[in-house]
């Protein structure tokens, strides 16, 4: 609640007219936040854990799932528009979706719970859209801490561990640029931070010094020469944004 009542204001007046939406999972489901988010005009969508109550109001869902699994043999969805209310820790009824899923495994039911109103969002495009996208977020997040050392925060100075910290999102924050701009069309378009940091990026070489220059000369043997010549030229053909004035 603390983080939300400190940034939010900051966020509206850096961009008064940018729509702010929460999306989180059920751990932040409380009628705490909930309330919060609907006093300032601030979005949500929050993960809902399953219960009893829930599944059964589900029930005709999850039998039509099984029934589209059971014909084609393969995952099925059906999902579910309907108010919810908790039996005391919330203060009012609101918005849920049930995505009822029957997977080679068994059902698979989840939940979630919104202030988007089904006339800007139905069902289906809410819960794959808008919530599933926070799982791919957290994978942003893994790959920065597992590739880019963003959990290297060991030193015993709150200074340095935030300046580590800082020069790991730098780095992170060249990858998506040379996704967009280097590695389109290539083998590695979707590769991730650690697959071009080991292949890309560790790459052999003799380092000469000489009074005026310093000469880098990589290995002829390099077996990325041709993608690494590709991505140059790719890199070298974007125009520079014009200087604001």
């Amino acid at each position: 609640m603390q983080g939300l009542e400190r940034i939010v204001p900051k966020l509206r007046a850096a961009w008064p007219q940018v729509k702010i939406i929460i999306r989180a999972d059920s751990g932040f489901c409380r009628d705490e936040i909930l309330r919060w988010c609907e006093a300032h005009n601030v979005g949500y969508i929050i993960g809902l854990a399953k219960n009893k109550r829930l599944n059964r109001a589900i029930g005709s869902e999850l039998r039509q799932a099984l029934e589209l699994f059971e014909e084609t043999g393969v995952a099925a969805r059906v999902f579910k528009d309907f108010t919810y209310r908790t039996k005391k820790s919330w203060s009012c009824e609101r918005r849920a979706i049930g995505k009822a899923e029957h997977l080679s495994k068994g059902a698979n039911p989840r939940f979630v719970v919104t202030s988007l109103s089904k006339e800007r969002t139905d069902a289906r495009t809410l819960y794959e859209d808008r919530y599933c996208a926070r799982g791919e977020m957290e994978n942003r997040i893994k790959e920065q801490q597992l590739y880019l050392f963003a959990d290297r925060t060991s030193t015993q100075a709150m200074r340095s561990n935030q300046l580590r910290l800082l020069f790991s999102t730098m780095a992170y924050l060249l990858h998506p640029g040379l996704r967009e701009f280097g590695l389109a069309g290539t083998e590695m378009e979707k590769a991730q931070a650690g697959t071009i940091r080991s292949k890309l990026l560790k790459i052999g070489r003799r380092l000469t010094v000489s009074v005026r220059r310093i000469c880098i000369a990589l290995s002829e043997s390099y077996p990325y020469q041709r993608l690494f010549e590709r991505i140059l030229k790719n890199i070298r053909r974007q125009q520079p944004a014009p200087l604001q004035t």
